[in-house]
């Protein structure tokens, strides 16, 4: 009987662990200094993020995009705050930008949502692969500094971060 146990129990931990690492993100970068990009976005014009960090710091958001609500409805909530400190939100997906366009219109977003269809910027940013989501990135965000410097990573298990609490949590790490 022990050597079943034995024989069953050995896998099991090793699937629990490879299990658990594949679905417990770091919040740490690897990346001091920001990728540069230039993407198209869900309205067809293109951004990079040289023209972006030209007006200032921004809260690059790494979102599941289309089938997850809570990713579109963090946009109009994050982005008046973030514009009061000065910083610009810059949310990506990776879904086609004509889909992305109709969901957020959804919910009222008319900002451009800039599209990483190749997922190259999102792979680049440390993005892909967390909590499971091998193909697209889960609900993530990367401060970048006007001078291209990245000060702060945070990944989150819920879709939809209150305001208030993100903002907490981005003033507290990276002294926004």
């Amino acid at each position: 009987m022990w050597k079943w146990i034995g024989f069953i129990a050995v896998p099991a931990v090793l699937v629990a662990v490879v299990t658990v690492g594949s679905f417990t993100p770091t919040d740490e970068t690897t990346i001091s200094q920001a990728p540069p990009f230039q993407l198209a976005a869900s309205d067809g014009s293109t951004v990079s993020l040289d023209q972006t960090l030209a007006q200032g710091d921004a809260l690059l958001y790494f979102s599941m995009g289309v089938g997850c609500d809570g990713c579109f409805a963090q946009i109009p909530e994050l982005e008046p705050l973030l514009a009061e400190r000065g910083i610009n939100l810059v949310p990506i997906m990776v879904d086609p930008a004509q889909t992305v366009d109709t969901e957020a219109a959804r919910f009222g977003i008319t900002r451009p949502i800039l599209i990483d269809s190749d997922r190259d910027v999102s792979d680049a940013y440390g993005m892909m692969g967390i909590y499971g989501h091998g193909d697209r990135p889960s609900h993530s965000f990367a401060l970048v500094r006007q001078n291209g410097e990245v000060a702060w990573v945070r990944h989150y298990a819920e879709m939809f971060v209150p305001a208030d609490a993100l903002l907490a949590e981005l003033d507290a790490a990276a002294g926004a």
